[in-house]
This record gives structure tokens, sequence and C-alpha cells, in this order.
């Protein structure tokens, strides 16, 4: 490829191109491939994958039955406890959680595929439109659920299941939350996503209203007012202030909306990116922007990181995998101007920072770093209105172990609430152990003469 043009354009590659850069990053595994992997599994009594997975996964069952040839049985092994399985296998950190915890790290210093294995029994019953689960008898409750995402969709499910009437609202235009949007699109092609939300949503009894907004067209009081109990599973929709000069010029992004409008691109050629790019963060949503603006067909693309590499939260394997997609990842360059010509970004100026007494410290040293495009990676808080009084802590909603908040009749889980580590995988089980107390509470409530 010859020299790119400077400055932000669309259309910096060939249709075929695009086609090639943004493909499965993971196919999944064919049946051989998976027999020979399920094949490597110790099926441990005391599994320490299935204490790492966040929603309890009897990883050896599922792998057992894939080894069997029953993928099916395998799939709904996953969906008993994570309905999301699908996504979670694409997605989820596995070098950090499950496969981290595998017995085989010790033996040959190779874990066995978890993650893939999830993914072709998930996929399998997914391709033969197989639906695990019935609803029970009407209970003629009615459950408000705030937020479309992972959270939301998993307690949603639960619920239907119990037989309980179920409205989500959320503010967007589709369902899904950070699965939809927050996802880099080369980890989940063919609008997995939609077809997982279609997934869940089959099972009847759940009822979406989108360009909902909490604060905007209904309070919490409304909800309660309204339903017999509310789960929040509240997204995070603000965005961190860089706080440097010249955070305001045109080609500075932020890379959380830029992840999303890609996502939602009919034309990878529509969105433009610039020829030298500089992402400013350390976490995944850094590692997925770099990587596809690396993917658009931006020259240079170049990590600025405040730390060290330990102190990422990417996991190794992320960093590892934009590295070999020409990512060049820098650490200890904190922020600290970026440069304009003509109104637009010319390049960003950079401290170099050291850690003295445990302290991040700027050692006054300085250099510069051309680019034609930022974006800022730095992190997401918690927005939300008409919460009344519900009790937070530290800017998230405080819950208890079943996600029961302050407010009777109200739960929470996902990123909204305190202690949340942003992942998928943990939404979706706080989302399933609220409706698991939703469900117990309204239960207990029911009047005499019914238990009777």
């Amino acid at each position: 490829m010859g020299r790119l043009e400077t400055g932000i354009h669309k259309g910096r590659l060939t249709p075929a191109e695009y086609d090639q850069n943004f493909s499965d990053l993971h196919p999944r595994l064919d049946r051989h491939e998976a027999l020979v992997a399920a094949d490597r599994c110790y099926f441990c009594y005391d599994a320490p994958c299935m204490t790492a997975c966040p929603t309890s996964i009897d990883i050896p069952l599922f792998i057992r039955q894939i080894s069997t040839g029953n993928p099916i049985g395998s799939a709904k092994t996953i969906f008993d406890q994570n309905i999301l399985g699908g996504m979670c296998a694409r997605v989820c950190p596995t070098e950090q959680l499950c496969e981290q915890a595998c017995v085989r790290n010790t033996a040959e210093e190779r874990p066995v595929e978890i993650g893939r294995l999830q993914r072709y029994a998930t996929d399998t019953a997914t391709a033969e439109n197989k639906q695990f689960y019935a609803r029970a008898a009407s209970t003629g409750k009615k459950i408000a659920v705030v937020g479309a995402g992972p959270a939301g969709l998993a307690c949603a499910h639960r619920l239907a299941v119990n037989g309980h009437d179920v409205t989500i609202f959320d503010a967007r235009e589709k369902a899904g939350g950070l699965n939809e949007y927050g996802i880099a699109t080369y980890k989940t092609v063919d609008d997995f996503a939609q077809k997982e939300v279609d997934y869940v949503l089959s099972i009847g009894g759940i009822e979406v209203k989108h360009g909902q907004a909490l604060g905007r067209d209904f309070s919490l009081a409304d909800l309660s007012s309204q339903y017999d109990a509310v789960f929040l599973g509240l997204g995070l929709a603000g965005v961190n202030a860089l706080r440097a000069e010249g955070e305001d010029l045109d080609g500075v992004a932020d890379a959380v909306a830029y992840i999303a409008d890609l996502r939602q691109a009919k034309d990878k050629a529509d969105i433009a990116i610039g020829r030298r790019v500089v992402v400013l963060g350390g976490g995944m949503t850094a590692i997925d922007a770099a990587v596809q603006a690396k993917l658009l067909g931006a020259e240079e693309v170049t990590i600025c990181y405040r730390r060290g590499k330990e102190h990422m939260n990417a996991s190794e394997y992320e960093q590892d995998l934009a590295a070999s997609k020409g990512v060049i990842i820098r650490h200890w360059l904190a922020p600290k101007r970026i440069l304009d010509k003509d109104g637009k970004v010319a390049g960003i100026e950079v401290e170099y920072t050291e850690l003295r007494d445990g302290k991040l410290t700027g050692t006054g040293d300085t250099g510069v770093i051309a680019a034609d495009q930022i974006f800022k990676a730095i992190g997401q808080t918690f927005e939300a209105s008409g919460l009344g009084a519900l009790r937070m802590e530290s800017g998230r909603i405080s819950i208890d172990g079943e996600g029961r908040t302050s407010l009777d009749g109200v739960w929470a889980g996902g990123d909204c609430v305190l202690g949340g580590d942003d992942l998928t995988v943990s939404a979706v089980a706080q989302g399933r152990d609220a409706a698991e107390s939703i469900n117990r509470a309204l239960a207990a409530a029911k009047p005499a003469a019914a238990v009777a």
C-alpha cells in the first residue's frame, strides 16, 4: 500500500480490504477441532475454572458433553447459567478468568480453549434455532427493567421464564447495550448481538420500549407506582474529560462513540479515520479503538498510557493482539497538550511519568507525537437522573448481595452498581441473580388465600 492521505478521510481501503480486515477474529471451531480441544480437559471434580467464571457455568460438564458428541446439551448447560453465553464466548476475557484458572496451565502452560469451546456449543444451538426454555404459567406480576444491555436482558429472560410480564425501557434504537454498541466489530460479526437479543426475546412475555430514557421520559417513582418490581440495568453514559489544552479541537473524539458508530455503519468505508492516530488510555476500549483504527486504514496508530504495561486494564492477550495488528503501545506518557494547525489536530504533547512513593508523577520531560486524530479512551462515568432517594456510593448504585437497592421493590445490576467490573459476563450474573431475588420476593408477597 502506498503512503496514505494526510488528515481524516473516509474510504482509505478497497471493499475487499474492509471485508478481510473485519472478518471474524477467531472463526468457530469445526466438529473435529472441538473434539480435539475438548479432549484436553481433565474434567476436574473441583474445577477452578468454574469458580473463576462469574456466571458459574459448569465448564467440565459442558466440555464433556461436547466430547461425547452432544453440543446441543452442552449449549443448554451454558445457557442455564448464562443466557448470553454466545456473546460471552466471543468477548469475555477468558484468559484472565476461566482459562487462567485451568490446571492445564501447570501441566502444559496452555489452558483448555474454554471460550472457543463455549462458542462452538452455543453457535451450534443457535444455528439449529434450538429454544430450550418455555414460560411458566402467568403470575400476573409486572416488572420494569431499565436498560436493554446484558444485565437487563439476563434479568428479563429469567423473569419471563418464571411467568412474569416484563417491560424493558431503553434509550437507544436497538437493544443490546454494550454488546450492540460497545464491542469491537471484528469480535462480533454478522450482526450477532442482534441475533442474540432476538433469541432472548423469543421466549415471549418481554416487551422492549425504545427511545425511553430514565429521567427524561419517566422517573423511578413512576415505575415503582406502576410495576410490582423494578430492575435498573443502566450503562455508563458519561465520559471522563481529558482536561488538556486542545481537547475541543477538530479531530479529537470519544473512543466509545467511535466504536459505536463503526458497529452501526452499514459500510465501513463511511467511517473516516486519520493517517496518524493516537489513542489515550490503557483499557479494552483503548485496544479496540486502536485496532479498529488500524483495520480502517490508519498508517500509524499509537496507544499512550500514563502508567506501565503491568498496570493496563487490557489483558496481556489483548495487548499482544494490538501489537500483532501494528499498533504501537507506549507507556509512562501522560497527555499534556493537543497541538493544532488551522483548528485541527496536528499532534499531541506528552509528558513522561514515573511512580514516586507510589504516586504517579510527571518528570517534566516532554515529547511530541504527530497525529491528525486522537481518541479518548480514559474511562466512563455513571450518569443518571430520575433515581429519587436511591442510595449511591462512589458515584454508583449501592446494592446488597442479591442486587437489592435501598428502595423497596427496586433491584440493580451491571455497570451502574457499586463494585461492578464492567464485564458482560458479570452483568449477566447480576441480572440473573437479581431476577431470582425478585421472583422470591414476589412469591413471598402473595396474599395468604392465594398461597393456600
